[in-house]
């Protein structure tokens, strides 16, 4: 064999060398695309807002309003938000995550849980506020009640309104609730 012919079979295995390797890349390319897509695909959004906890995000609410504030607290269904008030002050807010429709400035990242308060229900934080007779404002879709959560049930709050107007005692189920506020 002369030198041309051994050049010419040296370049084609040098050729389909790079060929198998060109194909084995994009397969493996492949398949951490796909296992990177199933691995999102099993990220739920409370894990991402607890990577976010201490951030300020914006909070789109399933009655329209947007609500801005610092993460406080991520539990598995709802979530603490601590919002500046038009006159400068602060406001805490208890909002279910049933009530969010969309958030504004979350990042790619998630924390799985790992506090065991993770898992306190809404049920556990409205009793604490009834607890501590504090006076909330209560947000649902077709109303805001002024009063003190007086009875807190499974599935549903009792809100002693102080509005001099409707006083009494409004039933508010969870699945209504948008957010309680300190008033």
């Amino acid at each position: 064999m002369t030198t041309s012919g051994t050049a010419r079979w040296t370049l084609l295995f040098a050729d389909l060398e790079a060929q198998l390797a060109a194909e084995e890349a994009a397969e493996r390319d492949g398949a951490v695309a796909e296992l990177t897509r199933a691995e999102q695909a099993s990220v739920p959004l409370v894990d991402r807002l607890r990577a976010a906890q201490g951030r300020v995000l914006r909070l789109d609410l399933s009655d329209g309003e947007s609500l801005a504030g610092r993460l406080e607290r991520v539990a598995t269904t709802w979530v603490q938000v601590d919002a500046r008030t038009a006159q400068g002050g602060r406001v805490q807010h208890l909002v279910p995550l049933s009530a969010v429709v969309g958030v504004a400035g979350l990042g790619p990242y998630a924390t799985p849980s790992a506090a065991r308060t993770d898992g306190l229900g809404l049920g556990t934080v409205l009793r604490g506020l009834q607890r501590d007779r504090a006076r909330v404002q209560v947000r649902t879709s077709a109303q805001v009640l002024l009063g003190r959560v007086a009875r807190v049930g499974a599935d549903h709050l009792d809100v002693a309104e102080l509005d001099a107007v409707t006083s009494g005692t409004r039933v508010v189920p969870f699945a209504a609730l948008v957010r309680v506020s300190e008033a």
